[in-house]
């Protein structure tokens, strides 16, 4: 079932649900740039077996409004829009998924708004909080010391998006996400352009927008708040992972009170094939306990 989500006077979001009505809400939270559909089907119909699992497309994203020229938004402001979904879609409470950005936006409603969160798995992303990480031997580690993006991550993303076309579009993003898949799992290139090809129809568009980069990033950190968290949150480490590489997981799982550690062997910032029955094992175990 797929539903519009009013949020402003002239800006909307898409939505889609899946699943049993009547079973525990599960919130899909993609991260910056992303289609709601950037989760893979088979991971939607493996969580939508014991879940009602919604999906959306962020502002500037797929088949919602791209409008942040003339509605400009913080990155804050995003995680109020999860909201908004659960409302339009009747839900109080939810278990709530985010990967990269949606994976901070999580964090946000953990730390903000924990009564409408049953449970949280976080993925691909970086703690807001300036606690310091604590090594097995007792030495810290600043977060601002952690490990920083893969230069060739960096190198990728300054690039400038140019077009040439659908075709070389799906070429650059394949090669984008191979590069975001690491190393350690085959790269399925036929596989992600297929998927990039559904995302591109869905959309109606294969430009690409860049607001999630420009919206305001500040007033996002919450150190006290997450370490206060009672709510059951997963942590799920890549160890493949060339933008929030190891340890960053770790100081995740030690930021956030009521957090525990999950590895998806081979895992980067991406969703290959490999990974998709063992994290939604991993969900479907961490949802079953909350």
């Amino acid at each position: 079932m797929q539903r519009t989500v009013d949020i402003a006077p002239g800006v909307h979001l898409w939505s889609e649900a899946r699943g049993p009505v009547g079973a525990p809400a599960l919130l899909l939270i993609m991260g910056a740039q992303a289609s709601g559909l950037g989760w893979p089907e088979e991971l939607v119909d493996a969580l939508a077996a014991r879940h009602r699992v919604i999906r959306y497309d962020h502002r500037d994203a797929g088949r919602s409004t791209w409008s942040y020229d003339e509605h400009p938004y913080r990155v804050t402001d995003l995680a109020d829009d999860a909201l908004a979904v659960l409302d339009a879609h009747g839900v109080e409470r939810a278990h709530v998924v985010g990967m990269s950005l949606g994976g901070m936006l999580a964090q946000l409603l953990l730390a903000d708004r924990p009564d409408r969160i049953l449970s949280a798995t976080l993925m691909c992303t970086c703690a807001l909080s300036e606690k310091p990480l604590i090594a097995p031997d007792g030495t810290e580690t600043a977060a601002a010391d952690l490990p920083a993006i893969d230069p060739r991550v960096l190198e990728m993303w300054a690039r400038p998006v140019e077009d040439h076309g659908l075709e070389a579009e799906l070429d650059r993003r394949v090669e984008h996400w191979r590069v975001l898949s690491g190393s350690e799992l085959p790269f399925h290139a036929d596989e992600m352009r297929e998927r990039e090809r559904r995302i591109i129809e869905h959309s109606g568009r294969y430009d690409v927008s860049l607001a999630h980069g420009r919206a305001d990033h500040s007033g996002m950190l919450r150190t006290e708040e997450l370490a206060r968290n009672a709510v059951p949150t997963l942590v799920v480490e890549a160890p493949a992972e060339p933008v929030f590489p190891p340890p960053h997981p770790s100081h995740l799982q030690q930021g956030i009170g009521a957090a525990r550690l999950v590895r998806i062997p081979g895992m980067g910032h991406a969703l290959p094939r490999e990974c998709l029955g063992p994290l939604a094992d991993a969900i479907l175990a961490h949802t079953a306990g909350a």
